[in-house]
């Protein structure tokens, strides 16, 4: 099984399976029944190529390898200059590599061609959230969210989530993630994240079912081993605090979280 880190520890974990589309128009038009431009089958050779370049250059996002994807995104470009999901490449791309005015000229252009995809609804969503546009983001999530042909809608509200507690509105994120798992109940960052909002309102025993629900999807990681000692630190429960401590000691020695478990940093 994967780590939680590596399933849920980057915010491009969150959207780099939903990679293809375009943020909706807001003015009301009806973008329910719009499948996302990537499912769509290609119709012309251009059509073909660039959907193969994107879908190449998804995969080298996906691996840190930014320069390649940007080309690939380019060359899917120069086939198709009217691909919407390519441009949603690469304002991904150009996001990680905090060009954050070329990435939203390439978010932009995507919605020009493509303004109903959910798919970049959700993308553009997540840029806007990054950047400090929080309130601007849950518009495009819910958009992507309410598209009847969007295979993960769990993803967009698993965003609006993370931007909730962007905002501090932990109520709101709460919200959210549960919406989330009543469509992907193995939705692990949405299963942690509620974990750590339960601990930080001292509601140990939901924050330990949420954990306990968490690793029976994956192996335990330093992120997750961390909050499972600090619930049973705050309960009180000294047995299970050091099982959690001993096995951080054991397995992740020189994570983040072992440095402060060792500088006693539990807050």
């Amino acid at each position: 099984m994967a780590s939680l880190k590596q399933l849920a520890g980057s915010s491009l974990a969150v959207v780099i399976l939903s990679l293809y589309g375009c943020a909706t128009d807001l003015s009301g038009a009806d973008y329910s029944a719009e499948q996302p431009v990537s499912q769509q089958a290609a119709t012309t050779d251009a059509q073909q190529r660039a959907k193969v370049h994107t879908e190449l250059g998804a995969l080298y996002l996906q691996n840190s390898n930014l320069a390649v994807a940007l080309d690939e995104a380019r060359f899917a470009l120069s086939a198709d200059s009217n691909y919407a999901p390519a441009y949603s490449l690469m304002g991904l791309t150009y996001m990680q590599m905090r060009e954050n005015a070329s990435a939203e000229k390439s978010f932009e252009q995507a919605m020009r061609i493509a303004p109903n995809d959910p798919e970049v609804n959700n993308n553009f969503g997540w840029f806007l959230c990054q950047t400090g546009r929080e309130q601007r983001a849950f518009p495009y999530f819910e958009a992507a969210f309410k598209s009847p042909l969007y295979a993960t809608p769990a993803m967009p509200l698993t965003n609006a989530g993370v931007c909730s507690l962007r905002l501090k509105d932990d109520r709101a994120a709460e919200e959210y993630f549960m919406r989330a798992l009543k469509f992907d109940p193995e939705n692990i960052r949405a299963i942690f994240l509620l974990a750590d909002i339960c601990y930080r309102q001292d509601r140990l025993a939901a924050a330990r079912l949420h954990l306990s629900e968490l690793h029976k999807l994956i192996e335990p990681s330093a992120e997750s081993l961390w909050l499972a000692l600090r619930i049973e630190r705050k309960a009180g429960n000294r047995p299970s605090e050091m099982r959690y401590t001993n096995q951080l000691r054991q397995d992740f020695v020189g994570t983040p979280e072992h440095l402060k478990l060792l500088q006693g940093q539990y807050e």
